[in-house]
């Protein structure tokens, strides 16, 4: 999953506090990424830990209509992503912008304070919301290889082992610098892909040794479920401009993206069919917790904990930035970051469900995220120069965005306090 950090520093000057108008994103000489590298950069941002609740969202909709949710998804995150690129070229082409290096310096730059507010809101949500998908995948999964069911020191078994992470993450979130986490980034993507290969070959075996009855098809209910697993799944919008930024032939950014995005999507429907072809309706809501107990499955299980492990203080830096920068004048602040995590903690202690979780966050925030303010900023600075095809595609994803937001957000908030299984 994506994210949005850097600093506040000029080089020409000594680094001043943030204001409203700052960018996220300082402006360093660097080397220029290739199109392989582009690639490689766009599939880091977004696949994470959505993809190992995708086959027990297939077990829900229906293989057939979570395969058309992934690839429509795929196809309108790209074309979202796309206008947000298109927009900041219009702007610093026709006006002189120099700074606009992130989803919310864009915010600020077409809406005003008000644009980056909401853009601030919305990251700090979904990425507090991975966080907090990380320590239940993390809680459950380590209670599925104890097999543990009785309490410990009082507590239940999954509520002992998010409980146990919290000094660990309190000294890692105390980091104050991105450069010290990348090896643990580095390390954690190595683990994420080797998991989900072994994984996928898994399901394969246990697919060609028995076969289960599967459906294709869901209710009108379990398909706004389905939208929420699936947007979360694609959600890197935020990384849309600092990708483009990074790429040394910018004109190809956009077939880079549309093919990285068109790998991604075939990656996550045969993760998620063959999740679902290989256990059926006894499919769990982290797959994982489906591939028993033989060795090689729990080296599995314990490297993913170990991977979103330490992918949590990356994924929560933006949420410092943000905070940090409205409350504490853009200093470090060790409190505030220590607050953030204990709030996160108690979030996943309250969720029993990983997809279930998923879909909220995938629909109450990715949605907006994604498909509301992309097409909303576009149209701002192209409604003089589009059609009226423009101001209907502009609007009909802002309607689209803002109806599968309430929907899926409603019905992942049935499925948490009122389960149907």
């Amino acid at each position: 999953m994506g994210f949005e950090a850097g600093s506040s520093s000029n080089a020409l000057k000594a680094p001043s506090p943030p204001r409203e108008d700052t960018p996220l994103l300082g402006h360093s000489p660097q080397a220029l990424s290739s199109q392989a590298k582009t690639f490689a950069n766009v599939f880091i941002a977004i696949v994470g830990a959505g993809v190992l609740g995708l086959p027990y969202s297939f077990k829900r909709t229906g293989w057939f209509t979570n395969l058309l949710m992934i690839f429509s998804v795929a196809a309108l995150t790209h074309y979202c992503m796309m206008l947000l690129v298109y927009t900041r070229r219009k702007l610093e082409s026709s006006n002189g912008f120099s700074k606009i290096a992130s989803f919310g310096d864009l915010g600020f730059t077409v809406c005003g304070p008000t644009g980056r507010f909401f853009v601030d809101i919305l990251i700090i949500l979904s990425q507090a919301g991975f966080c907090v998908g990380y320590l239940i995948f993390i809680g459950n999964t380590l209670v599925d290889v104890g097999n543990l069911s009785t309490r410990i020191l009082g507590l239940t078994p999954k509520s002992f082992y998010i409980w146990g992470c919290l000094p660990f993450q309190l000294g890692l979130n105390s980091i104050a610098s991105l450069t010290h986490l990348a090896p643990l980034s580095i390390f954690a993507d190595v683990v994420d892909l080797g998991a989900i290969g072994v994984v996928m070959v898994e399901d394969v075996l246990v697919f060609l040794k028995q076969s289960h009855a599967v459906k294709a098809f869901g209710g009108v209910s379990v398909f706004f479920y389905g939208m929420g697993v699936a947007v979360y799944s694609f959600e890197g919008v935020g990384m849309a401009l600092p990708l483009e930024s990074e790429m040394k032939d910018k004109d190809k950014f956009g077939k880079v993206l549309a093919l990285t995005m068109a790998f991604i999507a075939l990656m996550y429907g045969g993760f998620g069919a063959f999740g679902y072809f290989a256990f059926g309706e006894d499919t769990k809501d982290m797959i994982t917790a489906n591939l028993g107990g033989g060795f090689v499955s729990t080296l599995v299980k314990l490297g993913l904990c170990v991977n979103l492990f330490f992918t949590l203080p990356i994924m929560m830096n933006p949420v410092y930035e943000i905070v940090e920068r409205r409350f504490w004048g853009g200093t470090y602040c060790l409190w505030l970051r220590w607050l953030l995590v204990v709030l996160v903690s108690l979030v996943a202690l309250s969720v029993p469900n990983f997809a279930d979780f998923l879909s909220l966050v995938g629909s109450g925030v990715c949605c907006a995220l994604g498909f509301v303010l992309p097409p909303l900023f576009h149209l701002k600075v192209f409604r003089s120069e589009i059609g009226w095809k423009g101001w209907t595609s502009d609007v009909g994803i802002m309607l689209l965005g803002i109806v599968l937001g309430v929907s899926g957000t409603w019905y992942a908030l049935l499925e948490i306090f009122f389960p149907t299984e």
